[in-house]
C-alpha cells in the first residue's frame, strides 16, 4: 500500500515510515487506529514466515557493528540479488545462494537507505520480500549464521528503479515441422503488459557454442526459427527483450527440443471381427511399427465418423497397438507418432461400412415422401431400451455420407426432413440405423464403444425401368431346346429394384410370319433352358430386366436354329468320319501299295516289241552265246535268274540286250579278236555242259508278277527235252542247236563284266 508522506513527531516512530510517502499521526481518528491494527497483523503474519522485520537505528550497535566480523567468502553465502515490478517498485524480491560448509543455516537481511535501516532476522529460506523507498539507493547485506563466529555475508547495492525485472515465461511449448521450430510462450500475470518481445537462442545438443545471433520474435507470444536440421535435437533458452518496464530480462532454463519426426507409422496388422455377444458391433484391432531412429513418446490415434459427425476423438497410446469397438458405420482413422516437440506424418486408414446384422426378415424399411423427406421404420420395439438413434444414408457409389440423429421414445418410426443434399431420382441409396446408449443427449459424445448398428437397407426416391439389357454371353442349341446364359445389367442402368428378367423368343414361320413368346425368370438367375422348341426351326431371342416402373430395354437379338432330326452331335460326327477314313485305308491299302510299286518301278518292256530279240543265224554268234552261259551258275529259279533252254525245233534265236551288248556286227579285226578272247575265257570250265544238261525238260512257268514275262513266254516256242551232248565248238551252223537265253534282270551285268575282265 502507498502512503502520502507528512512530517510527524518523534513519538510515533514505531508507526511511522521515515522516507515513505505517508506517516500516520497520533492525533488520527479512532477509525484509523483500527486500520493500523489490521496492518500490524499483516506485518506480524508476514514476519513469522519470512523473518521478523524491525526498524533500527543505523548507528546502533545492534545493526552493522554486530555483524562486522562476518566476511565475504567464496564458499559462503553469495549471489544476492533483488528485483521489482514496474507496477510496484517499492516491493522488492531478494534472493541469494547458500554457502557450502554449514548444514544448518539461518539468515539475517540488513537494509540501509540513507539514514533509514531495517533488519530481517531468522530467515530460513533463500529469498524474502522487502519494502523499500523507490527513490533512494539501497544497500543490502545478507548474513549467514550471523550469531556464530564462522558467519559469511553477501552485499548488494542498487537503485530500486533500476531493478525492474520481467521474469522468464512460465509456460513454453515447442513444435517442429519441415525444418522449422515454432516457440509459443506465456508470461506471468505481472509481466504480461510489460513484455513486448522475446528472443530465442539455441544450439545443437552436445555443442558448446550458441548459434548467434539470437532471433527476436514479432510479438510477445510466438516465434519461429527456420532452417533447422530435422534430424538434430536442440537446446533452447528464452528471455524477454528489455524495455523501460523490463530493465532486467534473465534467461530461462534450458529446454531440450528433440529431433523432428519425419516418418509415418506403418500398419502391419488390421483385423475387423464381430464382437461376441454384442450384435451390431465390431472389434477393430490395429498394430503398427515406427522407425527406431526417430525416438518418440507415444502415438495419437485420431478417429472420426465418415459422415463428419462430431466428435473427432483423439486417443493417446504408448504402445503401437490399439483395439476399438465400433458400429458398422464407416470411419476415418489417422495414426501419428509424437514427442514433446513434433508429430510425425499420419498413416491414414478408412474403415468401410458393413451391412447391418443378417436377418431372415426385413427389419428396416423406408418410405419416401419427397426428395427431402422420408420415414424410417424399424420392426423391433427398440424404444424400451434406446431413445437416441442415428440414421446414415448415402448414394450408391459415392463416399459422402449424410447423417441425422434423433430422439424417439414413443413410436417405431421417425420422419427425417430438411436434408442438406436432396435425394436424386433413379439412384439407389443405402441406409443404416444406429442405436446409442446415452439418454441425455443424442449427439455422440465419443467414438470408441459408443453405438451399435441395428439394421441396414436400401431405397429409391423414384424408380425407373432399366436403360440397358443383359448381354447374352453364350448359348447351347439342341434338337428342341437351347440353354441361354447372360451377364447382369450394370447397377447404374437398372434404376430401381430388379424384379426379374423377361426372355422373349420368336419363332420364324413360313411366308415371313413369326410368333413371339416370353418367359419370366428370377432376378438372381443368369441362365435358363428354353425348351419345347421345334427341330430345324430358326428362333430369335432377347432378354430384358424389369422393375416396379416397367420392362427395360431388350438385349441385342440372338438368332439360332435348332438341330434337325437325326442330327448327330458335332463331336460324334467327327469320330465317325475319322473311323471311316481309317477303315478305307485298311481295306484298300494292298492294291494301293501294288499300284504304287507299278508306278515307281516300271515293268519289263514287252519282248515282242523289243529290238533286242533277234535271230542267231551266224555260227559265231551262237558260239559266243554258248560260251557265255557255260560259265554261269544257276542260283535260284525266279525272275532274276538266267535260264538256258535247248530246243529241237528250229526257232529264231533270241538273246537279251545284255548278251547282244558284247556282239558287234563290225568286221573290224581288233573287235573280233577281243570278242573271241572273252569267249574263250568264259568257256574254259568243264561244268558248262552239265549245267545245260541238268535243266528241267518241262515247260517253264515263270513266277514273276510282271505281265511282260508272260508275253515273253508266249513269244518263245515250247521247250524241248535237253540233250546230253555239249555245245560244239566247231562253229558249224548246221549242227548247232537252237538255244534260248533269258535274262530277266540287270543284276548279272556286273557279273558278266567282271568275268570279261
Amino acid at each position: 500500500m502507498n502512503f502520502v508522506r507528512k512530517e510527524s513527531p518523534p513519538t510515533v516512530t514505531g508507526l511511522s515510515d521515515p522516507g515513505g510517502d505517508m506517516v500516520l499521526d497520533s492525533t488520527c481518528s479512532p477509525c484509523v487506529s483500527h486500520f493500523t491494527l489490521f496492518i500490524l497483523g499483516l506485518i506480524f503474519a508476514f514476519s513469522s514466515t519470512h523473518g521478523q522485520a524491525t526498524r533500527v537505528d543505523c548507528t546502533s550497535d545492534h545493526f552493522l557493528p554486530k555483524y562486522q566480523h562476518c566476511g565475504q567468502q567464496p564458499d559462503g553465502v553469495n549471489g544476492l540479488e533483488c528485483s521489482g515490478k514496474y507496477n510496484n517498485v517499492s516491493h522488492q524480491r531478494c534472493a541469494w545462494k547458500p554457502g557450502k560448509h554449514t548444514s544448518k543455516k539461518t539468515y539475517t537481511l540488513l537494509i540501509k537507505q540513507d539514514k533509514y535501516c531495517k533488519i530481517h532476522r531468522n530467515i530460513t529460506g533463500f529469498s524474502t520480500s522487502i519494502t523499500v523507498f523507490q527513490k533512494r539507493n539501497m544497500t543490502l547485506e545478507v548474513v549467514e549464521n550471523g550469531e556464530w563466529g564462522n558467519c559469511t555475508k553477501a552485499v548488494f547495492s542498487a537503485s530500486p528503479k533500476s531493478l525492474l525485472r520481467c521474469d522468464p515465461p512460465n509456460k513454453v511449448s515447442f513444435r517442429r515441422h519441415s525444418g522449422e521450430l515454432s516457440v509459443s510462450v506465456s508470461w506471468q500475470s505481472e509481466d504480461r503488459k510489460a513484455v513486448q518481445y522475446f528472443s530465442v537462442r539455441y544450439k545443437a545438443v552436445g555443442s558448446l557454442k550458441w548459434i548467434e545471433p539470437s532471433v527476436q520474435s514479432q510479438d510477445r507470444h510466438r516465434h519461429s526459427v527456420a532452417r533447422l536440421n530435422s534430424s538434430l535435437s536442440y537446446v533452447v533458452q528464452i528471455q524477454c527483450v528489455t524495455n523501460d518496464k523490463c530493465l532486467q530480462c534473465p534467461q530461462s532454463e534450458s529446454y531440450t527440443v528433440p529431433q523432428e519426426l519425419t516418418s509415418p507409422p506403418v500398419i502391419v496388422k488390421h483385423e475387423d471381427t464381430d464382437v461376441v455377444g454384442k450384435t451390431g458391433s465390431r472389434q477393430l484391432s490395429l498394430t503398427w511399427t515406427f522407425p527406431a531412429t526417430e525416438p518418440n513418446d507415444g502415438y495419437y490415434v485420431t478417429i472420426v465418423k465418415a459422415s463428419g459427425e462430431d466428435p473427432r476423438e483423439r486417443i493417446s497410446v504408448t504402445e503401437p497397438e490399439i483395439t476399438l469397438i465400433l458400429s458398422y458405420s464407416a470411419y476415418h482413422l489417422n495414426i501419428s507418432a509424437v514427442n514433446n516437440a513434433s508429430t510425425s506424418p499420419a498413416v491414414s486408414l478408412t474403415i468401410p461400412e458393413r451391412d447391418g446384422p443378417p436377418s431372415a426378415e426385413e427389419k428396416l424399411s423406408v418410405k419416401v415422401h419427397s426428395n427431402s423427406s422420408f420415414t424410417v421404420y424399424w420392426k423391433d420395439d427398440l424404444i424400451k431400451t434406446y431413445v437416441c438413434f442415428s440414421a446414415e444414408w448415402r448414394k450408391k457409389g459415392q463416399k459422402a455420407v449424410t447423417s441425422m440423429s434423433f430422439h424417439q421414445n414413443e413410436d417405431n418410426f421417425n420422419t427425417l426432413t430438411d436434408f442438406t443434399e436432396p435425394l436424386e431420382p433413379y439412384k439407389r441409396y443405402s441406409i443404416a440405423l444406429h442405436t446409442r446408449p446415452e439418454k441425455r443427449t443424442c449427439n455422440i459424445k465419443y467414438i470408441n464403444n459408443s453405438e451399435s448398428t441395428y439394421a441396414s437397407s436400401h431405397f429409391y426416391f423414384m424408380e425407373g425401368s432399366p436403360v440397358s439389357g443383359p448381354n447374352i454371353s453364350s448359348y447351347n442349341v439342341t434338337l428342341n431346346s437351347v440353354v441361354l446364359q447372360w451377364l447382369s445389367i450394370p447397377e447404374e442402368d437398372i434404376r430401381g429394384f430388379l424384379l426379374g428378367y423377361l426372355i422373349f423368343y420368336t419363332e420364324n414361320l413360313h411366308r415371313g410370319t413369326s410368333l413371339e413368346r416370353n418367359v419370366t425368370v428370377d432376378p438372381q438367375s443368369d441362365t435358363y433352358e428354353l425348351g419345347d422348341l421345334k427341330a430345324g426351326t430358326t428362333y430369335q431371342v432377347q432378354v430384358s430386366g424389369f422393375t416396379q416402373a416397367g420392362v427395360g430395354v431388350r438385349s441385342t437379338a440372338c438368332v439360332f436354329k435348332t438341330n434337325h432330326q437325326g442330327y448327330f452331335h458335332p463331336n460324334l460326327s467327327a469320330l465317325i468320319i475319322i473311323f471311316a477314313v481309317v477303315a478305307t485305308v485298311l481295306i484298300f491299302s494292298s492294291p494301293l501299295i501294288k499300284r504304287a510299286k507299278v508306278v515307281l518301278w516300271p515293268s519289263i518292256p514287252n519282248p515282242g516289241n523289243s529290238y533286242t530279240i533277234q535271230k542267231m543265224e551266224r555260227p559265231g554268234e551262237m558260239e559266243l552265246f554258248t560260251s557265255i552261259f557255260s560259265t554261269l551258275k544257276i542260283e535260284e529259279w525266279d525272275t532274276s535268274s538266267l535260264q538256258i533252254v535247248e530246243r529241237e525245233d528250229e526257232v529264231p534265236p533270241i538273246i537279251v540286250p545284255l548278251v547282244l551288248s558284247f556282239h558287234h556286227d563290225s568286221e573290224d579285226e581288233d573287235s573280233a579278236e577281243r570278242t573271241c578272247n572273252w569267249i574263250q575265257s568264259a568257256s574254259g570250265g568243264d561244268d558248262a555242259p552239265n549245267i545245260i544238261s541238268n535243266l528241267p525238260t518241262s515247260t517253264f512257268a515263270f513266277s514273276s508278277e510282271y505281265t511282260t514275262m508272260e508275253m515273253f513266254q508266249q513269244a518263245m516256242p515250247q521247250v524241248a527235252p535237253a540233250v546230253d551232248t555239249a555245245i560244239s565248238q566247231t562253229g558249224d551252223s548246221s549242227d548247232a542247236q537252237d538255244t534260248t537265253v533269258v535274262k530277266t534282270s540287270l543284276d548279272h551285268v556286273g557279273q558278266l563284266t567282271s568275268n570279261s575282265n
